[in-house]
């Protein structure tokens, strides 16, 4: 539990981009030392750039953000920059620390333990899968052993045991704690209290308790606040028919009526801000191509990366109509490599109807240009020109008229997953290939994003590391890369 002294403080912040909305108006919170906290929030709210501002990426707009002087922050970063790709492993860990750290391979050892991996230090970093990069990058952020450890997305591409293994080490972590994730029950385990960042008033609230005493709390002040509003809204027509009513008779009256509209005044100004629920994206369909028949998809065999060697393996996989097929294997075994080559058409053993439209979700967003503003990405999908059946699956997809010019690249991870399954909607694919798409997805859409692809009438092939989210999904056959 918390007890110690305040280690960071946001007095009176804001925060926004000249070609954009602000983000935080007038924030206001403190973390103290030994916090293990959760920042909530709707995808795109600004919870990231909370964390730029703590660890001195960003200034703020106005007021200041008052970090303990001498604090150690670390923060797990999302991607690894292209200039990191070409070094070592241990050269990645010792470009964690400002001075030389000698005999660093035991530390290496010890953070790779708690994300559950195994790296040989003399191997590139460009070498290994786009999950065992982020294994890496998390690894890169609990070597450093800060005192205040800022995650973002932390358990994304995490298997349950490195799940369990990251779970157990921030329950003993005697230091401070920051979270952004999506995953309720991991942050359940060890976090005592919210910061909840509302994209509406663009403020944060301090709660105490897990998130499901937030979501409860939240959910109670709400019923609360609009049964007073409704009361309130009763009381002030009710005057408003009397002030109308009296206005019209003269004399004394008017003063009544006077009376009643001063009473109307204080009342509205009485009613009561209500606290907006994240938004959750609307029930949706992804249409399929349409005259698809007779097999689709033929694997005969696969290629699988094992010990750091290649390893061709035959199966007989054959997908037709309606048929979904979900791929499983460890971290860096090929699972993406399969999934991008046959969504290119190159992958040896893989047959592939011609006619095929193939739509393709990567986890990494690399299927789109981040240069494109958000209408000239969903409009590059589109085969005719309806702008209302356009600006439905916009809105259904929460991208709102703030985002529909905003460029790709400048999008939370979330919006980049939101607009990419509004384009697989656009495109009406017959085999959809999707690779870990509930990643950096905020969990109440994960659900309705289910439910779409269990319904989904075209041929598909599935990897999510997410059980809980594959048992919501029909699946045909399993195709296990380990056996």
């Amino acid at each position: 539990m918390s007890n110690g002294n305040v280690v960071v403080r946001f007095a009176d912040v804001s925060f926004g981009y000249k070609s954009t909305q602000p983000l935080l108006q007038g924030v206001d919170f403190s973390v103290r030392r030994g916090a293990k906290m959760t920042l909530m929030g709707q995808n795109g709210a600004g919870k990231s750039t909370i964390f730029q501002l703590m660890n001195g990426q960003l200034e703020p707009t106005e007021g200041d953000v008052h970090v303990e002087r001498g604090l150690n922050i670390a923060t797990s970063r999302q991607v690894i920059p292209p200039k990191e790709l070409n070094m070592t492993v241990r050269e990645f860990f010792e470009a964690c620390f400002q001075q030389k750290v000698y005999d660093i391979d035991p530390k290496i050892d010890e953070a790779l333990e708690i994300v559950n991996f195994k790296a040989d230090y003399d191997r590139t970093i460009r070498s290994f899968s786009g999950g065992q990069q982020a294994r890496l990058l998390l690894a890169s952020a609990l070597i450093q052993k800060p005192d205040l450890l800022l995650l973002d997305e932390p358990t994304n591409n995490l298997d349950p045991e490195g799940i369990l293994h990251l779970t157990q080490f921030l329950i003993n972590y005697g230091k401070t704690v920051v979270v952004i994730s999506h995953d309720a029950d991991f942050l359940n385990s060890f976090c005592e209290s919210v910061l909840y960042l509302d994209i509406f008033t663009k403020k944060v609230e301090r709660y105490t308790g897990n998130y499901f005493d937030v979501v409860k709390e939240i959910t109670a002040r709400i019923a609360k606040e609009k049964k007073i509003n409704a009361q309130l809204a009763k009381k002030i027509q009710e005057n408003k028919d009397k002030a109308n009513f009296f206005s019209h008779k003269g004399g004394k009256m008017r003063l009544v009526a006077k009376k009643l509209r001063d009473e109307v005044k204080e009342a509205e100004e009485n009613k009561v801000e209500l606290v907006r629920e994240d938004k959750t994206i609307r029930p949706f369909i992804i249409p399929v191509q349409e005259d698809l028949s007779g097999e689709l998809i033929a694997i005969t065999s696969v290629t699988r990366l094992i010990n750091g060697k290649e390893s061709s393996r035959a199966v007989n996989i054959s997908l037709r109509k309606g048929e979904h097929l979900l791929l499983r294997g460890p971290n860096g075994i090929g699972k993406s490599t399969l999934l991008e080559a046959i969504a290119k058409r190159k992958a040896k053993g893989v047959t592939i109807d011609p006619d095929l439209e193939i739509g393709y979700y990567r986890q990494d967003f690399s299927t789109l240009n981040f240069e494109d503003i958000v209408m000239q990405s969903l409009l590059a999908m589109v085969n005719d020109s309806n702008s209302d059946k356009l600006r439905a699956i916009m809105a259904g997809f929460l991208i709102d008229k703030d985002l529909i010019y905003s460029k790709i690249g400048s999008l939370s991870e979330g919006q980049k997953g939101l607009v990419s399954m509004a384009r697989l909607v656009l495109q009406r694919p017959g085999l959809l290939i999707l690779d870990e798409p509930t990643n950096h997805i905020n969990f109440r859409h994960v659900p309705v994003i289910a439910k779409a692809l269990s319904q989904y009438e075209g041929a598909m092939i599935l990897v999510s590391h997410i059980q809980e989210f594959v048992d919501k999904i029909r699946i045909d056959e399993t195709l296990d890369l380990t056996k």
